[in-house]
């Protein structure tokens, strides 16, 4: 009994902590949410810029590329920078974009800002996670990611829902100036209390790196979501610029590892060598790349399979949102108590049935059965996502901790690239199957929709094989 009281006690988190995490928490889910809020909105944006939807695509495409390019970079970043520096810079960054956005008369200064507010969003979730790893003792960091697995996993869920809700009755604009008032006083309130966490260094930054990972993960990220280019018979430069990514990956890894051998590394590799890490990571970029794709197919699916309006499709979606917020904080703490695979196996498990249950998707489903299909994806979502980026970071020691999260965000966002463009491709793919074999053009999108979440499926699979490699963190 002395001796868990004593833990408890020895693990409760000091006031000012609490205010520091609190308002990274609430500034990155305003940023993360950000990321998909649009998605509703395109077909506005299409009419009142008048572009077509080739053109719209580049605010979802320019925001990955820019966030693809930055990530890289914050393992230096926040070596090198002090923690509120980087907070002030990240949420001055994110809020003069979401004003440029609100006020934006032509569509280039829309993109402008849109690429200026992904500047900020790249800057804070590796923050936010490093700033967990170092000041949240290892017997708490469960629950304290569960939290973190909300904004990752949720906000960008419950985008299309709130911009659905906004849209019902205000233009796109408000999309932006609803976010607005919060950002300035998140970085008003932070600029005041945020005080600096750990010990910055000073190190060179290697500038052939930072336009190899430019040109790689810029490169990977442009060609994964131009796709459909490539299945339209005119991705001769897709596949050229894809090409050039994968050349110049290879060679910023290859330089990676050379440079880390005198710790000068941009995005230092170490991490890798620990199979925890190594495994969680896969898992996660599984399922992150299956979610985010099934975030874009579930919405074309309603609206032109199901016929439903946009406000419908984001009520379709909100419940599996809100079932994972309310769970993820639970799911963090039981973590803490038992580790990662009692809560991840079962959860990968779900997550993939829950795949394939999709599959069964028709013109004729009920939208009452995707809400609970969806719902149940949710969760499987949430039971992988708190176990597997808690084990991820904490197997790392405390001088990796900002790499480790460089290269998850970075990868994760590789992954959404992926997932999307694979279901995409597969939903297209089926879609065009049925049409030329004379289906009506609901079921069409229906059958189409099948093969989609059939990839997604398969993508489950591999997750959850990754997931059985995984283990408990030993504590110092």
């Amino acid at each position: 009994m002395t001796t868990d009281t004593t833990r408890k006690t020895s693990a409760a988190l000091p006031r000012e902590v609490i205010i520091v995490l609190s308002i990274l928490v609430v500034s990155a889910t305003i940023m993360i949410l950000n990321e998909t809020i649009l998605s509703v909105a395109l077909p506005s944006i299409m009419e009142d810029f008048r572009v077509p939807e080739t053109t719209a695509q580049w605010l979802s495409t320019g925001f990955m590329l820019t966030m693809a390019v930055v990530i890289p970079t914050t393992g230096f970043l926040l070596d090198r920078f002090s923690t509120k520096a980087i907070f002030i810079t990240a949420l001055s960054f994110f809020a003069v974009g979401t004003l440029t956005a609100a006020l934006a008369p032509t569509f280039a200064v829309l993109l402008t800002a849109r690429i200026i507010q992904a500047i900020g969003t790249a800057l804070i979730m590796p923050l936010l996670m490093t700033v967990t790893l170092t000041v949240v003792p290892a017997e708490r960091r469960g629950s304290m990611m569960g939290i973190i697995s909300i904004v990752i996993s949720v906000a960008p869920a419950l985008g299309p829902t709130v911009s659905g809700f906004i849209l019902n009755s205000l233009t796109w604009h408000w999309l932006f100036w609803m976010m607005l008032p919060i950002v300035v006083v998140a970085l008003a309130v932070g600029g005041a209390l945020i005080r600096n966490i750990g010990e910055t260094k000073v190190s060179p930054l290697d500038v052939p790196s930072v336009l190899l990972s430019a040109i790689a993960f810029g490169g990977l990220v442009f060609g994964f979501s131009s796709i459909g280019e490539i299945l339209a018979g005119e991705g001769l430069p897709v596949i050229a610029v894809l090409v050039v990514g994968v050349i110049a990956l290879a060679m910023f890894l290859r330089r990676q590892v050379k440079l880390g051998r005198d710790d000068r590394a941009l995005m230092d590799l170490r991490p890798f060598r620990i199979p925890n890490f190594t495994f969680s990571m896969v898992a996660i970029l599984l399922a992150f790349g299956a979610m985010l794709g099934t975030i874009m197919v579930l919405p074309i699916f309603l609206q032109n399979s199901l016929g439903a309006t946009a406000l419908v499709t984001g009520l379709v979606v909100m419940p599996g949102g809100l079932m994972q917020g309310l769970v993820a904080p639970f799911i963090g703490r039981i973590y803490d108590r038992v580790g990662p695979r009692p809560l991840l196996i079962p959860g990968a498990i779900i997550f993939s049935l829950a795949a394939w249950s999709l599959t069964l998707l028709g013109a004729g489903t009920p939208v009452w059965l995707v809400v609970i299909m969806h719902v149940a994806f949710s969760i499987g979502m949430c039971l992988m996502m708190t176990p597997l980026m808690t084990t991820a970071l904490g197997s790392l020691p405390k001088v990796l901790y900002g790499h480790g999260s460089a290269i998850l965000n970075t990868l994760q966002q590789l992954a959404g690239a992926a997932g999307t463009a694979i279901m995409i491709a597969a939903l297209s793919f089926g879609t065009m199957l049925a049409t030329d074999a004379g289906s009506a053009h609901a079921a069409a999108v229906g059958s189409g929709t099948r093969v989609a979440f059939i990839s997604a499926g398969i993508i489950s699979v591999a997750a959850l094989v990754a997931s059985l490699f995984v283990r408990r963190v030993e504590e110092d």
